[in-house]
C-alpha cells in the first residue's frame, strides 16, 4: 500500500468492542462515500489494540456487517495488533529526539484533559512503575487546521494539553500514536470520522509534526445521539444492526447525512452505494459536533 499513486486514500478505523451500530455504519458510509466520490481508496483497518475492551468475535462480525452493507474495501485489513515494531520504532525515534518521558501519575493527580503538566520531567530519576510515556508539547505550539465540514480549527496545544500518553501504564499502546503512525503508514490522505474525535485531531497533528509524517485532510462529521444526549456506543446499549435491513440502514444513514436518497426503485446496497456515491456533498452535511437520532 505506502507508495501507491493513488491521490486519494482514506479509511475506516473501528474497535472490535461490539457490534456495526447505527452510529459506525454512518461513519463508515460517510468515509466510504467520500472515497468513492473522488474515485479514491477505502481501506479499513481494525484498532485492536485494548485486549479487555474487546468482544470476542467482534472484529469478524464488524467485517462481514460492512460487507453485508455493500462496503467492499481495498487491500487488506490492516490489524493494529500486529503493528508494535512500528509504534516501538516510532518510540524509539521520539525518545531519540528527547521528546518523551517518564510519568507516574494518578488520575487524581492529572490536570485537565488529562496532562501532566510537566511534574514528573524534571523528576525522571524517581519515577517509579508503573509508568506512561509522554510526548512533551513544545511551549506556544498553536495548531490550525481546515476541517471540511466544521470550519477552521485553532488550539493552543502547547497550553491547554502541554504533553499526551503514547504508552500507557499497562504497557498498551495509546490510540494518538497507533494512528498516527498507522496513516503515515497507509498513506492515508484524507480522514473522515465523527466529531468525538475531534478534540484528538490537534494531538495528532503534533505527534505527524513530530515523526516527519504528512498531515491528512480531515471532515469530521456529526455523531448520532440517543435522548439522552449520549453518543451511539456499546457503553450505551446501542442495538447491532440487522444485515437483514441493510438497504434501510443505509437509506438511514444517508438522511442523517442530509445526502440525497437514491430512488425507491434501488433496493440492493451496491446500486444505492453507487448512487449516493454520484451525488454525496459534505456540503450538506450540518457542521454541529452531535444530531439526535430522530431530530431529522
Amino acid at each position: 500500500m505506502p507508495g501507491s499513486s493513488t491521490t486519494y486514500r482514506g479509511r475506516f478505523a473501528p474497535s472490535p468492542t461490539g457490534p456495526l451500530h447505527q452510529g459506525s455504519l454512518i461513519a463508515a458510509l460517510a468515509s466510504y462515500l467520500h472515497a468513492r466520490s473522488q474515485q479514491g481508496q477505502w481501506l479499513v483497518r481494525m484498532e485492536d489494540l485494548d485486549p479487555p475492551r474487546e468482544e470476542p468475535g467482534a472484529a469478524d462480525a464488524i467485517l462481514q456487517s460492512l460487507r453485508d452493507h455493500g462496503l467492499e474495501w481495498d487491500g487488506d485489513v490492516l490489524f493494529q495488533s500486529k503493528r508494535s515494531d512500528a509504534y516501538d520504532k516510532a518510540l524509539s525515534s521520539l525518545a531519540a529526539a528527547g521528546s518523551l518521558f517518564r510519568c507516574d501519575c494518578t488520575r487524581a493527580l492529572l490536570g485537565p484533559g488529562g496532562s501532566c503538566h510537566g511534574r514528573c520531567a524534571p523528576r525522571q530519576a524517581e519515577v517509579s512503575e508503573p509508568w506512561a510515556l509522554r510526548l512533551a508539547v513544545s511551549p506556544g505550539t498553536e495548531i490550525r487546521f481546515q476541517d471540511q465540514v466544521q470550519g477552521s480549527q485553532q488550539e493552543c496545544l502547547g497550553r491547554e494539553l502541554p504533553d499526551f500518553t503514547l504508552l500507557r501504564k499497562d504497557g498498551l499502546y495509546a490510540y494518538q500514536l497507533a494512528v498516527v503512525v498507522d496513516d503515515g503508514f497507509q498513506g492515508i490522505s484524507h480522514v473522515v470520522r465523527g466529531c468525538d474525535l475531534l478534540d484528538s485531531t490537534a494531538r495528532q497533528i503534533y505527534l505527524q509534526r513530530q515523526l516527519g509524517l504528512p498531515q491528512p485532510a480531515y471532515c469530521h462529521i456529526p455523531v448520532i445521539t440517543n435522548a439522552g444526549g449520549q453518543k451511539f456506543s456499546k457503553q450505551n446499549h446501542a442495538p447491532a444492526l440487522l444485515s437483514s435491513a441493510a438497504p434501510d440502514n443505509l437509506r438511514r444513514a444517508l438522511d442523517f447525512l442530509q445526502q440525497p436518497q437514491p430512488p425507491a426503485t434501488l433496493r440492493r446496497c451496491q446500486h444505492m452505494l453507487e448512487f449516493a456515491s454520484r451525488h454525496w456533498s459534505t456540503a450538506s452535511i450540518p457542521p454541529v459536533l452531535a444530531i439526535a437520532a430522530g431530530q431529522r
